[in-house]
């Protein structure tokens, strides 16, 4: 933690990648110089990212500054939302069982499966001729 209370902390999912500065405040989102409901635009995607401020019952009590670079919006809502998560415990140890047992410190670690060759896809087979 920083001389004035800041906290930073990094999340990654997919490709995306958040770096992610917590300090006391009202509850002010800045992402990438935007608002939380500018830059994510849907309402299930908000409430995700939410969520580890809603388990410790400290939404609103927190600034959030992200930098959020790589991957698409789902991707980077996730990385977010873990980045958060970390900070959280970070700022509080006591916080770390609550948001482990729901799940908000694992980072997922599922990525896009390569291409193949001799395949359109990675597991898609190009069609089947009999004749």
């Amino acid at each position: 933690m920083a001389e004035n209370g800041t906290t930073h902390t990094v999340g990654r999912r997919k490709e995306a990648v958040c770096r992610v500065y917590l300090k006391p405040g009202s509850g002010k989102w800045d992402i990438n110089g935007r608002t939380l409901g500018d830059y994510f635009p849907r309402p299930t995607l908000v409430s995700a990212i939410q969520q580890p401020f809603q388990a410790t019952d400290t939404l609103g009590q927190f600034d959030v500054m992200a930098h959020i670079s790589g991957g698409g919006v789902s991707g980077q809502a996730g990385a977010l939302r873990l980045a958060v998560a970390r900070a959280l415990v970070k700022l509080d140890e006591g916080q770390r069982r609550r948001l482990r047992e729901l799940g908000l410190l694992t980072r997922d670690a599922r990525a896009v499966e390569r291409k193949k060759p001799g395949r359109p896809k990675a597991r898609k087979r190009f069609q089947f001729s009999k004749r």
